[in-house]
């Protein structure tokens, strides 16, 4: 006869561990509604602003990417939002509206959260590149921030956690 331990007797000892499996569940939401909402205001803003979406001029897209044409990791990425910067205008602003909706509501969260992160690398590239020290620009940590959503999607209070849960209902899983 063998000897070992058994592991399904019972112990007068409980864990009650709930609170961090909620809390774990509910980790990245604090994170995905700032990002959310963030990218949502800066699409927002970016097209509500009449000077940001001209070719030229002060606070225009052109002028700004004119500026850091020379001082960006990748001249050759600011060289082509140059050849129609207000069509690269909007396509941020879209971008940004897009990122932060999915985000928000948690539709396909995943591709929101990597499209987040593109346009947050591609700002640290371009725009943010030249700051000293590297922390003092915000779009490194906003890539970094996005991160953790691409990896885990979006839990709960989510269109794909909803969908999820019908798909298991559908196929008797749930």
């Amino acid at each position: 006869m063998a000897h070992g331990l058994r592991t399904d007797s019972h112990t007068s000892y409980v864990r009650r561990d709930d609170w961090r499996e909620s809390a774990t569940r509910y980790a990245l939401l604090p994170l995905r509604i700032f990002l959310g909402v963030t990218f949502l205001y800066a699409g927002l803003d970016k097209l509500t602003d009449s000077a940001f979406l001209q070719a030229s001029g002060t606070g225009s897209i052109g002028a700004q990417m004119e500026g850091v044409r020379d001082i960006s990791a990748i001249p050759a990425l600011v060289d082509l939002s140059l050849k129609s910067p207000v069509g690269f205008g909007y396509a941020i602003a879209l971008g940004e509206l897009a990122v932060g909706i999915g985000t928000l509501i948690g539709l396909f969260a995943r591709i929101a959260a990597l499209g987040g992160a593109f346009i947050s690398l591609s700002l640290w590239l371009t725009v943010s590149w030249n700051e000293e020290p590297y922390y003092y620009g915000n779009d490194l940590p906003y890539l970094m921030a996005w991160l953790p959503l691409v990896l885990a999607g979006a839990s709960v209070f989510s269109v794909d956690a909803l969908l999820a849960a019908r798909r298991r209902n559908a196929t008797g899983l749930g």
